[in-house]
């Protein structure tokens, strides 16, 4: 597929363990082929999702245990069992994990020749990142889940000797972790063929920074600001302003940029590698941190005294446009930003991001109304940091809400669709809904609160919520904001 962001299009803002399905989230099986369905019926072209890999505890997607992997959760066990790997009774009783256990061994006894071979296949192609994942998870489960700067230290320093002999003695669960992201890489593959055959881009997420606890961390330790024990020495953050006196402090470790350049960055030609294989767009969440980033003490509690260090900047894209050509990324450029994050990000043509739900304080010069976005940018009415639409608009006071109907000549019967139909209309080459907003739901559905820890990342739609006449009517608006191909 070519590049989605040199034409007009729409998406959807929608994560798949929000699909509709039998288990607790969704999955990539059925449910997601109905979605893609949905969204070409709809004159819809670009499936904005959140990053895909395994998850902490938290289920926080923006915190995974490695930058390659896919989350096995995600795996559709439907779809194995019509592989004829997976017993009915099984899928129905078991848990997931015991699930995909039972399907390893099904895979084992009844695949085909061509599928085994496939299996050895993926482990060759993908062994650069994934040996290290597959032992990091096994260890981390013997170790009862424990990060791994709190294993026993010849397993944290990685020696050689005490690696063999996990490797020998967790061999099983070390074959079912690479057996697990083969059947995540497969079924991911089939449905992006599944999407592109009926003109749906896949939009993904990409975090600046990864977990402490990752083996992603715990394999490259060079690359990051730990010590010699693991412990961090700087981490991750955003400094004070107008929505936090004390900042952000998000308790990520930092790279060590002067040894990625040393290693011409190739940690990040892998990373895209990857992304590339899953998506067709990425964004880069936090992009103000290649030109400068804000660098906190591990000893402090807050963001107050941390300080700003400068970015690799331009030489890190300059690597990557060297061996991907043109990128297509889109950059996370939201709050404070310099002109010198601007420049990084016009040098390069990647579209920013305009969030509607932000339009309306200040005056006439605020970067979010609809008469300042430009064409290379990426319209939101919100994102899944936000509330709804219709939650944030009836939890605006009475000003508030009169200034955006000014603004938009609407009226409060007209909410969601009216900022539905201004992102639309947007000069913005990509306009993307979340799906919450397209059925109309209020602050009950809303995916993440910034700065809290309970209740995210559990939302999902049913599909009795979508009334029949839903997607003929996000067609007819797409087509009238030249949104739809040959429309």
């Amino acid at each position: 597929m070519q590049n989605p962001l040199i034409q007009r299009r729409a998406g959807v803002l929608l994560h798949p363990t929000s699909l509709p399905g039998k288990r607790e989230h969704g999955d990539l099986g059925e449910d997601a082929r109905r979605f893609i369905d949905f969204l070409q019926a709809a004159g819809l072209s670009v499936w904005q999702m959140l990053p895909l890999g395994p998850t902490h505890a938290d289920g926080s997607p923006y915190q995974c245990l490695s930058v390659h992997a896919g989350n096995p959760a995600l795996v559709s066990l439907d779809d194995l069992l019509i592989a004829g790997w997976l017993p009915a009774a099984t899928a129905s009783n078991l848990p997931l994990h015991a699930c995909l256990q039972q399907a390893h061994s099904g895979f084992e006894k009844a695949a085909s020749q061509s599928d085994k071979a496939a299996y050895a296949a993926f482990k060759t192609a993908q062994t650069g990142w994934l040996d290290d994942y597959a032992l990091y998870q096994a260890i981390r489960a013997a170790q009862d889940g424990q990060p791994w700067y709190q294993w026993p230290v010849a397993l944290r320093d990685r020696d050689p000797t005490a690696l063999a002999d996990v490797r020998d003695v967790q061999a099983e669960a070390i074959e079912q972790v690479c057996f697990e992201q083969y059947l995540f890489f497969t079924q991911w593959s089939a449905l992006r063929d599944y999407a592109h055959q009926r003109g749906v881009a896949l939009f993904g997420d990409m975090p600046i920074y990864v977990a402490h606890d990752s083996a992603d961390v715990w394999a490259h330790r060079e690359l990051f600001t730990i010590d010699s024990a693991g412990e961090l020495e700087v981490v991750a953050g955003v400094p004070p302003d107008y929505f936090s006196e004390t900042g952000q402090r998000w308790g990520n470790p930092l790279y060590r940029w002067d040894c990625m350049s040393e290693q011409g960055y190739g940690w990040w030609v892998e990373r895209f590698t990857t992304q590339f294989a899953f998506f067709d767009i990425v964004r880069i969440d936090h992009f103000r941190g290649f030109e400068k980033y804000w660098e906190i003490p591990a000893s402090a509690e807050t963001a107050v005294d941390g300080c700003w260090v400068a970015g690799p900047g331009a030489a890190l894209f300059e690597r990557l446009q060297q061996h991907f050509g043109k990128l297509p990324v889109v950059a996370e450029d939201l709050g404070i930003i310099t002109p010198e994050v601007d420049a990084l990000r016009l040098q390069f043509g990647f579209p920013g991001m305009k969030i509607l739900q932000f339009a309306f304080d200040g005056g006439e010069d605020n970067p979010y109304l609809p008469q300042n976005h430009e064409a290379l940018s990426v319209v939101y009415t919100g994102t899944h940091d936000n509330d709804t639409t219709l939650g944030w608009y009836d939890n605006l006071d009475d000003a508030e809400r009169e200034n955006v109907n000014t603004h938009l000549s609407a009226e409060s019967a007209e909410m969601p669709w009216a900022l539905i139909r201004t992102a639309l209309e947007s000069t913005s080459v990509l306009a993307i809904i979340p799906m919450q907003d397209l059925l109309g739901m209020g602050s009950d559905a809303r995916m993440n609160a910034p700065g809290t820890t309970i209740g995210n990342w559990s939302w999902r739609f049913t599909w009795d919520q979508v009334s029949p006449d839903l997607a003929r009517k996000i067609c007819s608006l797409n087509r009238q904001a030249d949104r739809v191909e040959n429309s």
